[in-house]
């Protein structure tokens, strides 16, 4: 069951979990305000929680509010794809065989099967994005696992609408946005390292902070330009 609480002009959405500690989440693209507690926690010792973190709520909001949006696509010719971070040019190519997607310089290619529409080539392209999260992602794991002395047990990479990565300690799984694809592969590191540093944290406290500090030490510059980059064009669904 889902509560709501006013706090001064913002709603915050606060949700009963039996979890240790409460985490509040920033949402986009509006910027609403979730807030998971301990069952035991009252409603009156979450209000004045997030009362102290109002300034850091309305910092991401106003990040929320002035991140650049992509275009929707269409998927045709000559219109624009990111992948790693370059800039490339569509271009469709229909042909009776399986689907693919190869690249080529500052050139994607794009091939389907004649008459396919841009639902189709959308999914074609998600499938692609996704796979190149798949193969960049083990040996990312494998360098960072020596590092941080964590194991992790397993890895999912899929379509996230409000995060780029989440991590389950329990299980010692991380899950990855498909999106990633398109961001510089510092953007992918950090992610990985950042959800592989809850097996050590599970928290954002001050000593996941000192951890990132001390393995990553440029990782608020990496997270600073993923924030930078234009986010996924859509309807966010909550």
């Amino acid at each position: 069951m889902v509560t709501k609480i006013k706090l001064g002009e913002i709603e915050a959405e606060v949700t009963f979990k039996e979890i240790k500690n409460v985490h509040l989440s920033v949402h986009p693209p509006m910027g609403r305000v979730r807030i998971a507690a301990p069952s035991h926690m009252k409603l009156d010792t979450v209000r004045v929680f997030a009362i102290s973190k109002l300034g850091w709520i309305k910092q991401q909001q106003r990040k929320l509010a002035a991140q650049e949006r992509e275009t929707s696509r269409d998927y045709v010719n000559r219109e624009s794809h990111y992948v790693w971070g370059k800039r490339m040019l569509l271009t469709v190519v229909e042909k009776d065989q399986p689907p693919s997607v190869t690249v080529r310089v500052n050139k994607m290619v794009l091939s389907v099967r004649p008459g396919a529409d841009r639902g189709q080539r959308h999914d074609i392209l998600e499938r692609w994005y996704r796979e190149q999260v798949r193969s960049e992602v083990p040996k990312l794991i494998a360098r960072w696992e020596k590092h941080l002395g964590v194991k992790v047990e397993r890895f999912f990479v899929q379509r996230m609408k409000t995060r780029w990565g989440s991590c389950n300690p329990t299980t010692a799984s991380i899950r990855l946005n498909t999106d990633l694809a398109k961001k510089p592969t510092q953007c992918l590191e950090y992610i990985v390292v950042h959800e592989m540093m809850h097996l050590l944290e599970p928290t954002h406290n001050a000593r996941f902070v000192a951890l990132m500090d001390r393995f990553m030490p440029r990782w608020q510059h990496h997270r600073q330009m993923l924030n930078r980059l234009p986010v996924r064009h859509e309807e966010w669904d909550y």
